[in-house]
């Protein structure tokens, strides 16, 4: 009889872990056909060496044919200072003439600062010479911003931030350039149909061939779809993970700032009461003194 209730404890388990599996599989399987290519993931698969596209899309934002020899996709580069910032490139591609352009996606406001771009500028810029080049054969570098809504407000398809000389209001032509790209442009040319295509959750709906191909490949065929499903999964226990560890870090500075509250403790002392770590010390800390 044991035997029995313990086979069927394991089956009930093993059920209920089945239907928590496929909830998980239904709602990860929900989150990859509503992605589109404002997504930097999947943005970063359909573009991955694919050098037909990346000159597709190129060739539209800048009006001109461009030639592409090589395409990086979540390109890292990293600080050559300790404890400086990295950034990883959404898509970083280099052109016939040397002309180096990094190609981001971005949803929402979190992360689109402007000095964001500069930023970016700044990084490809201080690759490309070596010890002892004159500052004379720098080649040009774009950082194109692909923004899901309209960051200027103004309507236009593109914004083009050149530096210039105030005093004369003449174009700089230092060779760096930034451009925006509204995503709530809607006009009938072939700008408009980009960013159409850029919000398409559907291969079948978009314009250009050879971006909903790379669309359908990691959408509709199994192994491009797995690797998707697999970036979305390894995202959501990220996710998680980080949601735990905030509530973590701010029960215990709820606890912090009761037990000071309540007692004479110093925070030093209520630190070393509740034993907390050095790193927790640190963020607490900080939470206690913005607050």
């Amino acid at each position: 009889m044991l035997l029995l209730k313990e086979i069927r404890k394991l089956m009930g388990e093993l059920e209920r872990d089945s239907v928590a599996q496929n909830k998980n599989d239904n709602n990860i399987n929900e989150i990859v056909d509503n992605l589109d290519l404002f997504d930097d993931d999947l943005m970063s698969l359909v573009f991955k060496k694919n050098i037909p596209a990346t000159e597709l899309v190129l060739s539209i934002i800048l009006g001109r044919k461009i030639t592409v020899i090589s395409v990086y996709t979540q390109d890292e580069m990293r600080s050559p200072e300790i404890g400086g910032r990295d950034v990883t490139l959404d898509v970083h591609a280099l052109d016939c003439d040397g002309t180096e352009f990094d190609v981001e996606v971005q949803g929402s406001s979190e992360g689109a600062h402007v000095r964001r771009t500069r930023f970016h500028s700044a990084v490809m810029d201080s690759r490309m010479l070596k010890e002892g080049d004159p500052f004379k054969i720098l080649k040009d570098s774009y950082v194109i911003f692909f923004y899901k809504h309209d960051k200027f407000g103004k309507g236009l398809p593109m914004y083009h931030v050149e530096r210039v000389v105030l005093e004369t209001g003449k174009s700089f032509n230092d060779g760096s350039h930034i451009i925006y790209v509204n995503g709530n442009y809607k006009g009938d040319d072939e700008i408009g149909k980009l960013i159409e295509d850029f919000h398409s959750k559907n291969a079948n709906n978009m314009h250009f061939q050879l971006l909903a191909d790379g669309l359908r490949h990691y959408k509709e065929n199994e192994k491009g779809r797995e690797i998707v499903s697999e970036k979305v999964e390894r995202y959501a226990e990220k996710y998680a993970q980080k949601r735990v560890e905030e509530s973590r870090i701010l029960t215990l500075t709820q606890n912090i700032r009761l037990l000071m509250k309540n007692t004479s403790f110093s925070m030093e002392q209520a630190f070393d009461s509740l034993e907390v770590s050095e790193d927790d010390r640190i963020l607490i800390s900080e939470r206690l003194q913005n607050n």
